[in-house]
């Protein structure tokens, strides 16, 4: 298994940086730059692409702009965001755009192979920064109203799955505790994303923590 990686940043000096530390890791493979939100959508039309390293601050399109537009087009892909900003209410609403996780720009080259095979495996990746009681905080003190359906009735097994989510099991495990296929769990995901209407796994982990669904 390679998990193929665009990196969006116009520092080249940085994607340089990252491609070293990443290069370290037989199962990662750096397929496509960019030094723009433009031209990594251009690239991404030819490139097979699991995981986007974005970073927010771009000329012509910055990453705010392209994680939405990832989000239209290509909506498999997972992307996880470095940025030097760490202020709450950009997290959530970033994480509300479609981003899968979010990272600091001073994070060592261990976390980043850590947060790219989180994404890649459950669908999001909340470091200290970004973590569960974060979200609640933020969430339930109301400071952020992150826009979900409101009357939203759930099967056992769909609350089931979503409980197994937060807990950042795979689909396989997740299939393995409940002893359904992998793709059966897809299935469900998909549905409950649909239902709870956010943009991917990172938005139900924040449903489930605002209704209490989860600690």
């Amino acid at each position: 298994m390679k998990i193929k990686i665009a990196i969006a940043d116009d520092y080249k000096i940085f994607r340089d940086g990252l491609k070293v530390g990443l290069g370290a890791d037989d199962n990662l493979e750096v397929v496509l730059e960019a030094d723009n939100g433009e031209d990594l959508l251009m690239g991404l039309k030819e490139a097979e692409v699991d995981v986007i390293i974005m970073d927010l601050k771009m000329p012509i399109m910055d990453g705010a702009e392209a994680t939405k537009e990832v989000r239209k087009l290509f909506s498999s892909i997972k992307v996880l965001v470095v940025t030097m900003y760490d202020d709450d209410k950009f997290i959530i609403h970033l994480m509300e755009n479609g981003a899968n996780g979010y990272l600091l720009k001073n994070a060592d080259a261990d976390e980043i192979r850590k947060s790219i095979y989180a994404v890649y495996e459950n669908g999001y990746y909340f470091n200290d920064l970004v973590n569960k009681a974060l979200l609640k905080k933020l969430v339930l003190k109301g400071n952020i109203k992150p826009s979900f359906n409101q009357e939203v009735e759930f099967t056992e097994r769909e609350l089931e799955v979503l409980k197994l989510i937060c807990e950042e099991k795979t689909a396989a495990e997740i299939g393995k505790e409940i002893f359904l296929s992998p793709r059966s769990v897809e299935g469900i995901r998909t549905r409950l994303i649909e239902k709870v209407g956010v943009r991917n796994t990172a938005g139900l982990v924040m449903f489930a923590l605002k209704k209490g669904i989860v600690n």
